[in-house]
């Protein structure tokens, strides 16, 4: 009971900032888990083509949303709230009004030649109409989460987003069971999940805000945002273009293998999100204050522990494929080792692009991730021909880390003409960090032929770490 009370009190004693990083960790590995456990139960009530037109439909979903609202919701809006913080409630309002305009403009659009646009998204008007009601309500849960990050307020937002997921899985599972039209109950039922609590949200903000257009805030969120959607985009195309290479230059059955390791490596994207999510506002808060010196200390052993969990993955990877794909796919195991390592540099290239949406320089922003996205196509079309879809997480891996090279030099460079500073970050620590786990990736996937050469190498890593811990933090406080 001693030991239960103590765990109390530390608890108690952590920081807003890292609670509320736990909490968001929290929900958000729940959430995939009951992503992962809908995944085999529909594929087992649905058809091929069933499930696949409802992946069709998410993607254009995830496609669609970044014209419809700009994204408007993410480090633009909490930019805002900064700067407009007196008046908090009309800037959110006005900006959801924006997002709900632009929203209804390309609904009437689509209106015009309902027929065209059904060739073009392949998907029936009863589906495209589930769409656009998504597209126009989920800026409004977006907005209010992204809120209560920023004022590190978190019960809500776990107890909504895990209840979205949960009423979709027993929705969905209801309704395709009942009716005939499996594919449209299967779209409904997720859509009515969310809209749920995105109408009530939505209503919400209006009544709080009271404004549906203020100019100065429409032509903020115009001025910031739009320089972004190139950046947007290419980070589509960077989460996407490998498996649709590999399907046309190699081969469905190959497609599939790298998804299934795709989707394995980049569960730590989980916890990456809502660690930036929760360090975004510290950041900016830090930078309004000017009290940038702490930032080296708060961010430190959190790019330590973001290494250390995404290394977890590389050494863990058969294991891990052999619990959520089985056998068949264990020839997967050699594309997690580069793809878990990029999702450390999708962490220090978000850390380094946080400065950068704070200051606006979203063009940077753009060219950074157009850029890549564009190398990423071109190693992709040059390797994948020459060694099959091993190579795609290769050139996952080199893309991201010219991705964080990228936004590193632009850091810099805004950091030294604003703050009059070389670093408000661990850059040594970082570069350390960085080429450890690279060196260490590469020694393990050289030990996966060898169960016990393995675990022995996994073994002495947690040994030397545990033995050395001492040493280890004075290298750290060392390196501040």
């Amino acid at each position: 009971m001693k030991s239960i009370s103590n765990l109390v009190n530390k608890y108690k004693n952590i920081s807003a900032p890292v609670k509320a990083s736990l909490w968001y960790t929290v929900g958000s590995v729940i959430n995939k888990g009951i992503a992962l456990f809908l995944t085999p139960i529909f594929t087992r009530i649905l058809t091929t083509a069933q499930y696949g037109a409802f992946s069709i439909f998410q993607s254009w979903v995830n496609i669609l949303i970044i014209f419809t609202s700009l994204n408007i919701f993410l480090s633009g809006y909490q930019k805002g709230l900064l700067l407009y913080k007196e008046d908090r409630d009309r800037f959110t309002s006005s900006q959801l009004g924006l997002t709900s305009f632009i929203t209804l403009c390309f609904f009437a659009i689509y209106l015009m030649n309902i027929d065209f646009f059904t060739r073009l998204f392949d998907l029936s008007p009863v589906l495209m109409v589930g769409m656009f009601l998504e597209l126009l309500f989920m800026p409004a849960l977006e907005f209010w989460a992204a809120r209560q990050r920023f004022d590190y307020k978190y019960k809500k937002y776990v107890l909504i987003s895990v209840s979205v997921s949960v009423l979709s899985l027993v929705l969905g599972v209801v309704s395709v069971i009942s009716t005939t039209y499996k594919l449209e109950a299967r779209v409904f039922s997720d859509v009515v999940s969310k809209l749920v609590f995105m109408i009530p949200l939505f209503i919400l903000i209006f009544s709080q805000g009271k404004k549906f257009f203020v100019k100065e805030y429409w032509k903020y969120a115009l001025v910031f945002n739009l320089p972004l959607i190139p950046h947007y985009l290419s980070n589509y195309v960077l989460n996407q273009s490998d498996r649709l290479m590999i399907g046309n230059m190699v081969g469905k059955s190959e497609a599939a293998f790298y998804s299934v390791a795709y989707t394995i490596s980049t569960m730590m994207m989980l916890i990456v999100t809502s660690v930036n999510n929760s360090l975004t506002p510290f950041i900016y808060k830090s930078i309004e204050s000017g009290e940038v010196k702490n930032l080296k200390k708060v961010t430190a052993p959190i790019i330590f522990l973001m290494a250390l969990l995404c290394l977890l993955t590389v050494i863990f990877a058969p294991e891990v494929i052999y619990i959520f794909a089985g056998k068949k796919y264990m020839d997967a195991i050699y594309v997690i080792p580069p793809v878990a390592i990029s999702v450390f540099f999708v962490f220090l290239y978000s850390l380094y692009s946080t400065i950068e949406y704070y200051y606006q320089q979203t063009g940077y922003i753009a060219l950074a991730t157009t850029l890549s996205a564009v190398l990423n196509l071109v190693l992709n079309f040059i390797f994948i021909k020459k060694f099959g879809y091993y190579a795609a997480g290769y050139t996952t891996l080199i893309c991201y880390v010219f991705l964080s090279f990228a936004h590193y030099y632009f850091y810099k460079k805004i950091v030294r003409e604003k703050l009059h500073k070389n670093s408000i970050f661990n850059d040594r620590l970082i570069l350390v960090i960085s080429l450890c786990i690279t060196l260490i990736m590469m020694g393990l996937t050289l030990t996966y032929s060898n169960l016990i050469v393995r675990y022995l190498f996994a073994i002495l890593i947690f040994v030397c770490v545990f033995v050395k811990r001492n040493d280890i933090i004075k290298i750290f406080k060392t390196l501040r």
